[in-house]
């Protein structure tokens, strides 16, 4: 799931430079339908979709149309560094969400602690590295980790008798269809295949493919500790933007990195080890 989810920050970055961001939502979301379309018929799930359909839209919403867009639009201006930086905060905002909640019982002080490093870690990633942006894409941001932070708790407690194909394929579908209109009117007037090739990716793997295993990942672990796969994801996307787009390894990320990862393992782990082997 890591690794699925840390390439889609450099695929974005260069899909950006031709593409409005809204056309880009719509080639990740269309395809994706159309793929799992076929399926979600002959597993006999078209009356589930449309009996959940108004949880699946709204997911669509707070998961895809809304986040996706801001991403890519802060990509424009961000390296894809940051921006997979911020998006450790996201474990950070669904223990925030667990206590408004209340739910998984009482919060430990040292998930409090973990809150606490973790905050200092995104003021440190945010205040060194704003000669990379500004406050108006830092925002977008937080708004994206808002809409990650919701979506996994909407499959938790509204969706969870629903299969994982159905939900994205109605969510994927039910965006690419109110992005229509914009696209329209957006729509490049030349798109190389190297651009073409990042939307695929990012379709087929990164979304059509990913949310199932996500689903998956969800039922096992919970929505709260699912979000947990940002540490490494975030590390692969850093290493990625580095190496393949030749940003910068900037004081930011070598001081704020690591107290997020250190914040996010208190605040979301287990008091239990358990050794695997």
């Amino acid at each position: 799931m890591a690794v699925i989810w840390g390439i889609p920050y450099l695929l974005i970055r260069v899909a950006v430079r031709q593409l409005d961001p809204g056309v880009l939502v719509l080639g990740r979301t269309a395809p994706a339908a159309f793929l799992l379309a076929p399926l979600v018929i002959a597993q006999r799930q078209l009356p589930t979709l449309w009996k959940n359909f108004t949880w699946i839209a709204i997911f669509g919403i707070v998961e895809f149309g809304v986040p996706w867009y801001l991403m890519a639009t802060a990509e424009r201006h961000i390296t894809s560094s940051l921006t997979s930086l911020l998006i450790c905060c996201v474990p950070l905002f669904s223990v925030v969400g667990q206590r408004i909640r209340r739910t998984e019982g009482a919060i430990a002080p040292r998930r409090y602690l973990g809150l606490g490093v973790g905050a200092v870690g995104v003021a440190f990633l945010v205040g060194l590295d704003l000669r990379g942006g500004t406050i108006t894409w830092i925002a977008m941001m937080m708004a994206v980790c808002l809409g990650y932070t919701i979506g996994p708790i909407i499959l938790a407690t509204k969706l969870t008798h629903v299969p994982g194909p159905t939900v994205v394929m109605g969510a994927t579908g039910f965006v690419a269809l109110c992005w229509i209109p914009w696209d329209l009117a957006h729509w490049p007037v030349h798109v190389s295949g190297e651009t073409w090739s990042c939307v695929a990716v990012l379709s087929v793997v990164c979304t059509a493919g990913a949310f199932l295993v996500f689903f998956e990942l969800i039922k096992e672990v919970g929505a709260t500790r699912a979000v947990v796969v940002t540490y490494v994801n975030t590390a692969i996307a850093v290493v990625l933007g580095i190496v393949g787009l030749h940003e910068p390894l900037t004081a930011g990320i070598l001081v704020g990195f690591p107290l997020v990862i250190i914040g996010c393992v208190f605040a979301t782990g287990s008091r239990e080890v358990v050794l695997v082997s």
